[in-house]
């Protein structure tokens, strides 16, 4: 699977199976529109294509009412090269492609990729004002000379899983719903940058996260079971995200003390994944009753940790 930020190769005589959107987060609906296009691009004998968009269309058309991401940077890029696409364009969402109506779009997308086929999402709409709804694309495609399908949504638990409905998971700390809708953990990639050294005053060594991109969604603040991945390695951990009253350090930060692991990852990107919420942040009297808390934390993280390799039962 390749990338392109901007023109990518054409499909080949056989021509192209395309899905567009925005795919934040990529979770089940959004997999099952990229399984589908997949196998249909095997049957055509072409390639199957996903055209996403950088920035967030809303972060362009009205910056108000854009909603914090689930996957930023190179986060969507590693969940998608898990898929069996052939190939995925990040299409710069530009003011003048927020202008262009729906049919001088799928004209772009017939032009750069010889499209045979779209097949969009229940509840897609693309060009101006999201114009293009399942009539007027299929009236595109009796002119224009390709097929148009529409993938019916999926539930899980009875709720139709969206990137808001993700959204309102990750932000009430109801972790095990998101990775239910996800498919997987939900996860940060950030960089490891020093910290004060409070961690390992306390006897629990922390690697410091730096968010960078200020629109990724966070949990709430409080204290969770982890498990951490970086180039080289991987451990299970216990991860505080918010200031430290205690201290009188009211900045937000991300500090994930790893089990069984001593690593130096300055400077380096980790991937951390949420298991489980444990507590909330709290402020304690003094550094004792702080220890005899973390003491607590590490053995409810190890809990946790060890209860979501287990199997469930149907």
């Amino acid at each position: 699977m390749t990338g392109s930020a901007g023109v990518a190769e054409p499909g080949g005589d056989a021509g192209s199976v395309v899905t567009v959107g925005t795919f934040d987060g990529v979770h089940l609906g959004h997999r099952a529109i990229l399984t589908e296009i997949a196998a249909r691009a095997k049957r055509l004998g072409g390639r199957s294509v996903l055209v996403t968009f950088d920035p967030h269309p809303l972060e362009i058309v009205n910056p108000q009412a854009a909603p914090p991401l689930l996957s930023v940077g190179d986060e969507k890029r590693e969940i998608l090269a898990q898929s069996e696409l052939d190939l995925v364009v990040f299409l710069p969402f530009t003011t003048e492609l927020s202008h262009y109506p729906p049919d001088a779009f799928v004209q772009l997308l017939i032009d750069r990729f010889q499209m045979r086929e779209l097949v969009i999402g229940h509840d897609h709409g693309f060009g101006r004002g999201r114009a293009g709804d399942e009539t007027v694309v299929q009236q595109l495609g009796q002119q224009l000379g390709f097929t148009v399908d529409v993938i019916g949504a999926v539930s899980v638990a009875g709720r139709q899983v969206s990137s808001t409905l993700v959204r309102r998971a990750i932000a009430g700390g109801d972790l095990r719903t998101a990775s239910a809708l996800l498919g997987r953990p939900y996860s940060l990639t950030a960089p490891v940058v020093p910290g004060t050294g409070r961690g390992r005053e306390l006897g629990y060594r922390t690697v410091n996260l730096a968010v960078t991109h200020p629109r990724k969604l966070l949990p709430p603040d409080g204290v969770y079971a982890v498990r951490a991945e970086w180039r080289d390695g991987s451990a299970g951990g216990m991860m505080h995200v918010g200031p430290r009253p205690t201290f009188g350090e009211a900045t937000r930060t991300l500090e994930v003390h790893l089990f069984d692991a001593d690593v130096d990852l300055y400077g380096a990107p980790v991937k951390v994944s949420w298991v489980s919420r444990l507590r909330d942040v709290k402020t304690f009297a003094d550094s004792a009753s702080l220890k005899a808390q973390l003491r607590r934390d590490f053995a409810d993280a190890q809990n946790a940790l060890t209860a979501s390799l287990e199997p469930t039962s149907n």
